[in-house]
């Protein structure tokens, strides 16, 4: 057999598995979202509201900060505090904490301390916020998002309701610029099947995560899993400290935030890609194998099926065999019709325009760029930059899982 046919014969097998992942991929989205609960919905509890404090780390902030803690205080809840951090920000976001602040008792204003080695800035932020709260129940979010005026009181009804040690909601994501929205749709899809509240609420699985744009937890449960003390050198810290909860075998959840929580997934197109090669170096260093399956995945999926299209149709137009060609053709086809039907599910989730599904594959090639600049990285100097701080991924590669 000519290597060329060959090659169609092994496009089309490797296409044919992809669709079939494809499939699988699609009917565990569909699963998911049919077992996620909503957080409106819990039954009834008795008790005076526990006091609320919310943490809210903030580093170079100036443009979205106003927006959160506006979102914040205009809670229907009765009792909280926000305890606003400026982490060494070089911008306008202390001042605007400080007014804040000096406008509304409800505000703590705190200027962290320099950020000890082995540290990565939100954690060290996160530690100096817990620091001074007072409340019981301990609310993290971010400064770019935004919050319902009911959330704090569904979040804590649901919690208690259902005697959870800790509770985390899924945003909806925003998408300020065409990178996030080309990109976004294709990789949620993973995220939503592999970090899924159906894998979430089952104590079963091992699968832990938090959202760092709003998650809530008891005082107690927070120091027994070692506080952000104890994901300190983590990149992805929400990731982390969301499995040290689940590993502690304490009872956790994840709800559907029907647009009470919303936040910004990449603000830029440089944001977006810092934002996916920070997935892929600490996973490198810590584990290459998985990386590299991961890589590969990622490139078999979200890529390979249009590039393999184009690439059959154009053999097939050059007098291939019509077997091969045919077979590498309605695989390859197959598969990207599988990535068109992800995207366009996430538009339609994210509330996104529809039309930015037919850009799954520069979407996809974005992710496949970014992930490999990671790897090349990892295999360099190994570092990371981060809002404005640059870090030596070698030490910061933990055990937390892969977010965007």
């Amino acid at each position: 057999m000519p290597a060329a046919e060959a090659a169609l014969y092994a496009a089309a097998a490797l296409m044919a598995g992809s669709a079939a992942v494809w499939a699988w991929l699609l009917g565990a989205l569909a699963g998911s979202g049919a077992r996620t609960p909503r957080l409106d919905e819990f039954g009834p509890h008795a008790g005076a509201p526990p006091r609320v404090s919310v943490i809210l780390p903030a580093r170079n902030e100036e443009a979205y900060i106003g927006r959160c803690l506006r979102s914040l205080l205009g809670q229907d809840y009765p009792d909280f505090e926000v305890v606003a951090v400026d982490d060494s920000s070089g911008d306008g976001t202390g001042r605007i904490i400080r007014d804040a602040a000096g406008a509304d008792p409800r505000v703590v204003h705190v200027s962290a301390r320099p950020k000890p080695d082995g540290w990565t800035g939100k954690n060290w932020a996160c530690a100096e916020g817990y620091r001074r709260a007072s409340g019981e129940l301990l609310l993290f979010t971010d400064a770019d998002t935004r919050h319902g005026r009911s959330v704090m009181s569904l979040a804590v009804g649901h919690l208690e309701s259902a005697g959870l040690d800790a509770l985390t909601v899924m945003p909806r994501m925003l998408c300020p610029d065409a990178w996030a929205r080309i990109t976004l749709p294709v990789i949620s899809v993973f995220m939503h099947t592999r970090f899924s509240a159906a894998r979430v609420n089952d104590p079963s699985k091992k699968t832990g995560y938090f959202f760092g744009s709003f998650f809530v937890m008891r005082r107690e449960a927070y120091e027994a899993v070692g506080t952000h003390a104890g994901v300190r050198g983590e990149i992805i810290e929400d990731g982390a400290l969301g499995c040290r909860v689940k590993e502690s075998g304490r009872p956790m959840r994840m709800a559907a935030g029907g647009g009470e929580v919303e936040a910004v997934w990449a603000r830029d197109l440089p944001t977006l890609w810092n934002g996916l090669k920070r997935l892929m170096v600490p996973l490198y260093l810590r584990d290459r194998r998985t990386a590299l399956g991961v890589f590969s995945a990622v490139l078999l999926l979200l890529f390979a099926p249009f590039a393999l299209l184009a690439a059959s149709a154009a053999a097939l137009a050059a007098g291939a065999p019509a077997a091969a060609g045919g077979a590498a053709l309605l695989a390859s086809l197959a598969a990207s019709c599988g990535a068109w039907a992800g995207a366009a599910a996430m538009t339609r989730a994210l509330r996104i325009c529809p039309l930015n599904a037919a850009a799954a594959p520069a979407g996809g090639l974005i992710v496949v760029l970014g992930f490999l600049a990671g790897i090349v990285r990892a295999g360099g100097d190994g570092a990371v930059a981060w809002r404005g701080r640059r870090y030596s991924a070698s030490d910061h590669a933990g055990a937390g899982p892969m977010r965007v």
